[in-house]
């Protein structure tokens, strides 16, 4: 089973949380670029499970193995881009009850009803977190490209349940708040207070046999003004398709967002100044993107992650075969929170959403 985004840089994702393996194929991705390998080793190791008290404690090294389209130097050469991580560590054995009783809030019965009996639901199938590896090996050499044009892309913990990390300056945030969430990145807010409730919050649901969900929150700097589409091709439409490829994710906003609902436009609009060489915005209520476009602002997106619906707490489902209700009680190893482990998820999807579109300039010239 695969599934394929991109316009100018079309990846396909394919495989199982349980297969020997799980993989990406891309074409378009800039020819030529030359990418740090040991950087790329380092940004995948931070999406890897089994890394901390806040994951699963499934361990995967998720070493990528390139197949084609990279030479030995780590430059990409043209060709098909082909590469994939080994699954090492599969317990199928934890899913074994499951086969025809759906977890709730999973794909399990959805995929049933579409898919038939055949389809391999073991630790979530295709449909499981776990295929979000390989969209970081794409995304992870995307962020290094980008860097080379000027566009820099990091991502924080908003919020997790009720507690919140402070928010990026809309119109303001940069470097600074960067190289942070860089120092922070095992567990990356900008409020190391906010962090320490937040931890506490998942260590509580942890032991209480639940999860819980919360928000991350996205920036791109550096993108000049006048990239994207307007309606049906618009840098929002390009982003939020890739970002609803991760799973748990159930909802999007730019900038101030679902706020501008309650707002007067003379409160929402953000002004336009200059200061006599470039036209620029003193706030950035709309995200930085205006009529689907970019106004050379940073872009600002939230998104909202529900909590792991794989708990140890006694549910309530049906046996599809014999069609009577049952109480089912999940095994396995699950993320608590799967925000801390998605974060970099963010920052590689949104890379490659921006890559796809720098590139539809250079296609239509």
């Amino acid at each position: 089973m695969s599934t394929s985004y991109g316009k100018n840089i079309n990846i396909t994702v394919y495989g199982g949380s349980h297969d020997d393996e799980i993989g990406v194929v891309a074409t378009g991705l800039p020819c030529g670029f030359r990418f740090d390998g040991d950087e790329l080793s380092a940004f995948m190791k931070r999406r890897a499970p089994g890394q901390n008290a806040f994951s699963t404690k499934r361990r995967e090294p998720d070493i990528p193995v390139f197949v084609s389209g990279v030479g030995d130097d780590g430059t990409l050469n043209g060709e098909t881009f082909k590469a994939i991580i080994k699954n090492t560590n599969q317990r199928s054995s934890d899913y074994n009850n499951l086969s025809f009783v759906p977890r709730p809030s999973h794909a399990d019965f959805a995929a049933r009803m579409k898919y038939g009996e055949a389809v391999d639901l073991r630790g979530g199938g295709h449909f499981s977190g776990r295929l979000t590896a390989p969209l970081c090996i794409v995304g992870g050499i995307c962020l290094q490209y980008l860097r080379t044009k000027g566009i820099d892309i990091a991502a924080h913990i908003y919020s997790i349940g009720g507690v919140k990390d402070t928010g990026f300056d809309l119109a303001r945030v940069g470097k600074a708040e960067f190289d942070l969430l860089r120092e922070r990145s095992d567990f990356p807010v900008l409020d190391a207070s906010s962090g320490e409730a937040m931890k506490a919050l998942i260590e509580d649901a942890r032991m209480d046999c639940d999860s819980v969900g919360g928000i991350v929150e996205v920036a791109a700097i550096g993108l000049s003004a006048g990239l994207g589409e307007h309606m049906f091709d618009g840098i929002e439409n390009r982003i939020s398709a890739i970002v609803f490829g991760i799973p748990a994710v159930k909802g999007i906003e730019f900038g101030n967002g679902f706020e501008c609902a309650s707002l007067r436009g003379s409160q929402n609009n953000d002004a336009f100044a200059t200061d006599g060489k470039k036209i620029y915005t003193n706030t950035n209520n709309c995200g930085g993107i205006l009529g689907g476009m970019t106004d050379g602002m940073p872009i600002v997106f939230r998104a909202a992650m529900k909590p792991t619906p794989s708990i140890f707490k006694e549910q309530d489902s049906v046996d599809m075969v014999s069609m009577s209700p049952v109480r089912l009680q999940i095994k396995g190893r699950h993320d608590p929170c799967v925000v801390v482990r998605a974060v970099p998820v963010f920052e590689a999807v949104t890379a490659i959403a921006i890559c796809d579109i720098l590139l539809d300039k250079e296609n239509n010239s």
